[in-house]
């Protein structure tokens, strides 16, 4: 499984590739990860903890332990051949050393060949841990990866104009980052194209957003030189608001929803 898995990472990293990203549809379990990986174009998958933690009845922010963590991330990376990249939260430690067991476990026990990892401190995206507490969290995921001879693509999460703070703060941070061994950056808060384009600009690495109404168009991120762009869990926002209206339309005595008789399998 070693070779398959670093082929698997390897593959990853070559598929972020600026004006090409890599379009992930997050999914948040075995079934929507078969489901997903079978549509035309998909080429790899990501987790949304949101996701992962709301279809257990659980919160968002660390509401799984990281035994459920792995567990969860290990049923997903089983069910499909692609490469899958985890939301790992903060790495569900309060230190560097915590965060390197955890990715390290995670690495080893479930296949993961990419992560997120968070900057902010709570599951709100403020307070943030200060730069170097955050990018020795950073480097100490990329030391894990390195001991398993797997690499990782790490994804690492600048949390600061979300939770509203200032733009230099937030390119110190991405670059801050990427010096720590980050192969991307997923910079939350870039809802405007100017705002893209100064990221591109000023961040030594690649660039990846999260796309939703209202945000930049998917054909325009890629002209400007975006790497990746997810959904986090607005992909299950969607399946659920689907499902909503189709019961709406079924206890109405409504016509039956075409969808009710999408093929679906979790077996190859």
């Amino acid at each position: 499984m070693t070779t398959l898995q670093i082929q698997k990472a390897e593959l990853l990293n070559a598929l972020h590739v600026p004006g090409s990203p890599l379009i992930v549809t997050n999914v948040w379990d075995a079934i929507t990860a078969r489901v997903v990986a079978q549509a035309p174009g998909v080429k790899a998958l990501a987790t949304a903890s949101h996701s992962v933690s709301n279809a257990r009845g659980l919160q968002d922010g660390e509401g799984l332990s990281v035994n459920e963590a792995i567990a969860a991330a290990r049923l997903i990376i089983d069910a499909v051949d692609l490469p899958v990249s985890v939301d790992f939260e903060k790495g569900y430690a309060p230190d560097a050393a915590g965060v390197a067991r955890n990715v390290r476990r995670l690495i080893e026990e479930s296949g993961a060949v990419g992560i997120n990892l968070e900057d902010s401190i709570g599951a709100p995206k403020a307070p943030q841990f200060d730069i170097p507490t955050a990018a020795a969290r950073v480097s100490a995921a990329r030391t894990a990866a390195e001991a398993t001879g797997i690499p990782l693509v790490i994804n690492a999460r600048v949390d600061t104009l979300a939770g509203g703070g200032e733009w230099d703060e937030a390119v110190e941070r991405a670059n801050a980052y990427l010096d720590a061994g980050a192969d991307v950056i997923f910079f939350l808060g870039l809802n405007d194209e100017n705002k893209v384009k100064r990221a591109l600009d000023e961040v030594n690495g690649r660039i990846s957003v999260i796309g939703h109404p209202g945000a930049v168009p998917l054909a325009r991120l890629a002209e400007l030189g975006v790497s990746r762009v997810s959904f986090g869990p607005g992909s299950l926002g969607l399946t659920l608001a689907a499902l909503q209206r189709s019961a709406s339309q079924l206890t109405s005595l409504g016509d039956y929803p075409t969808d009710l008789a999408f093929p679906f399998a979790l077996a190859p």
